[in-house]
């Protein structure tokens, strides 16, 4: 099936989660794109496995919005617009919004940022933060996406709420998949891409939270600024 490399091992233990993430990543690579249908068949002989983990994997993909089922074509890779990239700039900023003011007020008002487990977890999250930095600042989009969703992820594990970091996990792979193709369209991404990963960390470490919101609110106008110029090509 086009677009589909079908080179990632799978163990049977974990198919399910394991096809679900191959899939993923080859929407955020570009090579499958927005409106690309396929069935559970051609999913399944792609990778040599049972049709039963692939339509588990598949639906899974739907739930997160990703994907779009058919009940008759099989699947698809759902289409995003401008206003969804709004609309989960808008998302994204009430959950970060909570997050942060969770730093003033209630259980984690009182932890401090040099305490040795906070401290570890924080330089950790600062570590990821460089990394997408440097991707970003070398126009390498795939690295970026990578490194980008990790931060967040584990920006998110240190406010103590699963729940809160699954669903902006959640929402950034949404996002991701949304811009991803306006993105690579253009022939030279350095210097073009959000990077300011470590000041987010630093300002947070600092309890900065207005600065913390600014960083994010900048971010969230760049991104927009950029996608709508590339939508209006």
């Amino acid at each position: 099936m086009p677009g589909i490399s079908g080179n990632v091992a799978v163990t049977r233990s974990t198919l399910r989660q394991q096809i679900a993430d191959a899939l993923r990543d080859e929407v955020l690579a570009g090579r499958l794109q927005p409106g690309q249908e396929f069935t559970v068949k051609e999913i399944a002989e792609q990778y040599g496995v049972s049709a039963t983990p692939v339509r588990e994997a598949l639906v899974d993909l739907s739930a997160q919005g990703l994907l779009d089922a058919d009940q008759h074509r099989g699947f698809r890779v759902h289409e995003y617009s401008v206003d969804d990239f709004r609309g989960m700039i808008e998302a994204r900023s009430m959950v970060t919004d909570g997050m942060f003011q969770a730093l003033t007020v209630g259980r984690l008002a009182h932890v401090m940022p040099d305490e040795p487990r906070v401290a570890a977890a924080l330089a950790g999250v600062r570590r990821r933060g460089e990394e997408a930095q440097r991707a970003a600042l070398a126009g390498d989009l795939t690295v970026l996406i990578g490194y980008d969703l990790r931060f967040w992820r584990e920006l998110g594990a240190l406010f103590g709420n699963p729940y809160l970091s699954d669903f902006l996990h959640r929402l950034r792979v949404q996002t991701w998949v949304c811009v991803v193709q306006q993105l690579r369209r253009l022939p030279d991404l350095r210097g073009r891409l959000w990077s300011e990963h470590t000041d987010l960390v630093d300002a947070l470490a600092r309890r900065d939270i207005e600065g913390a919101r600014a960083i994010v609110a900048s971010y969230n106008a760049h991104g927009l600024a950029l996608i709508e110029r590339l939508t209006d090509r």
